[in-house]
């Protein structure tokens, strides 16, 4: 006597397992991609922060206000007015965590610069954060949900 029962699953019941997988995964992707943007967007807000931070310490180190451009707050050993070794290398060189820094330094009175811009955008806005951030000298952070910041733009609280 043979035996005709078949052991494992069928066609229907592999379908049906990798629907439920698809239906998964299409409602998982999404809040990743979201979990992702807003953790880029807090990390520009950081860098931000940051390079307030740095600016300021420049300004009263070296004594000729806000560096003209980030390169000056680059690491270097020893630290000097050309790379002061206040921001780290990737910091430094404009990009970091999906977002692009543009930093402006004002135009010097007296040899000293007093003012600059800062402003961080998404290098592909929906993709690797949506707002846009701006601060200056004030250390005043901004944002725009869906264009680049400027100075008119409301305070992140």
């Amino acid at each position: 006597m043979r035996n005709n029962k078949q052991k494992g699953f069928s066609l229907i019941e592999l379908l049906i397992v990798v629907a439920i997988i698809l239906i998964i995964a299409a409602i998982a992707i999404p809040n990743l991609l979201r979990s992702r943007m807003a953790a880029n967007e807090a990390s520009a807000v950081g860098s931000m922060r940051t390079i307030n931070t740095a600016c300021v310490t420049y300004s009263s180190t070296y004594g000729t206000g806000f560096p003209a451009a980030l390169a000056n707050l680059a690491p270097a050993n020893p630290a000097t007015a050309a790379a002061a070794d206040l921001i780290d290398q990737v910091l430094a060189g404009k990009q970091k965590s999906g977002y692009a820094f543009t930093y402006v330094a004002g135009a010097a009175v007296g040899g000293v610069i007093p003012t600059y811009t800062l402003n961080a955008d998404p290098i592909s806005r929906g993709t690797t954060g949506q707002r846009g951030f701006f601060t200056d000298q004030s250390g005043v952070i901004r944002f725009d949900p869906v264009a680049a910041a400027t100075v008119a733009s409301l305070p992140i609280s």
